[in-house]
């Protein structure tokens, strides 16, 4: 079989974006290996969602530009959100490319590689499905599952927080059918899975529009509690505006379900909040915890935290601290704010000094 090198960088939906190519490459005659050298075909899976992300991408095409002279019939492709950002204009910074894809096309990774192959001509594919809703079509699995399964049941988001590139790279909100999804479960648990995850950019907006048998996130989850064999279940990322008093309740009534809930903040200061657009106050977020803490008393929670968007002043990061011990997290990603391409906070004045932004950095590691 010839051999596949896979680089995924970002979040756990192109974790399983790259395993779904995987499968589809298998089925297409290559199988992965873990050396470049050895390889035929070289796949990077990426990530825009900060700068940092960008620039680990670009250095890593830069460190192996060589494989490319030394062996020119190696294959080079790059997908993901990098890719639906920048498109063609990549050809220019990474001319040795053969093929570009954008999210909505990790299901023609194989067609792709086939037409490069037959044509010798670099391809970009990075429109978006024009389909109301989101589909997976089922695939002969080779091997069993590992404990833990990826499951996406939507993809998408229709939030457009101002610092945020998401709708811009992965498109608007589309679930998946909720019988495609149990298929799907019933599936990785006859392969060994024991704990499903539930992925999404906005995981509980799920089933929200486009789906001809409406289904609602909290009734997706019992539905999936029923499936045999599901032992745990869990789902990320949640939007706080999407949090309902139905999938609160679920904490109670689902044993199988996680006592965690990964719920980003980004601010803990009602102007940053504003002018983030993320669409709830401080109180409104601690009122959602404080009426999920009467379901489960135990719950552990987990955020996303930027500092240093514009005009963040030292009160309202100190707010940001206080607002993090007030809720005892028991774990958060944090992160300095950078500036993405398209965005609505790209226009703002980027007028929080680095230096800055990396001591708030270091006190809410912290905190």
């Amino acid at each position: 079989m010839k051999q596949v090198y896979l680089d995924t960088f970002g979040c756990q939906m192109n974790v399983a974006d790259s395993d779904r190519m995987e499968l589809l490459l298998f089925h297409s005659g290559y199988s992965r290996t873990l050396h470049m050298e050895d390889a035929d075909l070289i796949l990077v899976n990426t990530c825009s969602i900060r700068e940092k992300a960008e620039q680990k991408i670009f250095s890593l095409f830069g460190s192996i530009k060589s494989l490319k002279a030394d062996n020119p019939s190696l294959v080079m492709g790059l997908t993901g959100c990098l890719a639906q950002q920048d498109g063609e204009r990549l050809l220019k910074r990474i001319p040795f490319l053969d093929f570009i894809l954008g999210p909505d096309h990790v299901e023609n990774i194989p067609q792709a590689v086939e037409q490069v192959l037959a044509t010798k001509q670099p391809l970009v594919w990075n429109d978006f499905d024009d389909k109301k809703n989101y589909s997976i079509p089922a695939i002969t699995r080779r091997t069993n599952a590992h404990p833990s399964a990826f499951v996406n049941i939507i993809k998408g988001c229709d939030k457009f927080c101002s610092f945020c590139v998401v709708p811009f790279t992965r498109g608007r909100e589309k679930s998946r059918e909720a019988n495609e999804i149990y298929a799907e479960v019933r599936q990785q648990v006859e392969r060994g899975a024991k704990e499903i995850i539930l992925l999404g950019q906005n995981v509980n907006a799920y089933g929200k529009r486009g789906l001809e048998s409406p289904v609602a996130f909290h009734e997706l989850l019992y539905g999936i509690a029923k499936i045999p064999g599901v032992k745990r279940l869990r789902f990320t990322t949640s939007y706080p505006g999407d949090v309902t008093p139905e999938l609160l309740k679920a904490y109670a009534d689902i044993d199988i379900l996680a006592n965690h809930l990964h719920l980003p903040a980004q601010s803990g200061n009602d102007r940053v909040l504003e002018a983030m657009r993320r669409g709830n106050t401080v109180q409104e977020y601690m009122a959602l915890i404080d009426t999920l803490k009467t379901h489960a008393p135990d719950i552990e929670l987990s955020t996303d935290i930027i500092v240093g968007f514009p005009g963040e002043t030292d009160r309202e990061f100190e707010d940001t601290l206080t607002f993090m011990e007030r809720v005892e997290f028991s774990s958060s990603y944090m992160f300095c704010y950078s500036p993405r391409p398209g965005t609505p906070a790209a226009e703002f004045p980027d007028d929080v000094p680095e230096s800055v932004k990396k001591e708030r950095l270091k006190r809410t590691i912290d905190c």
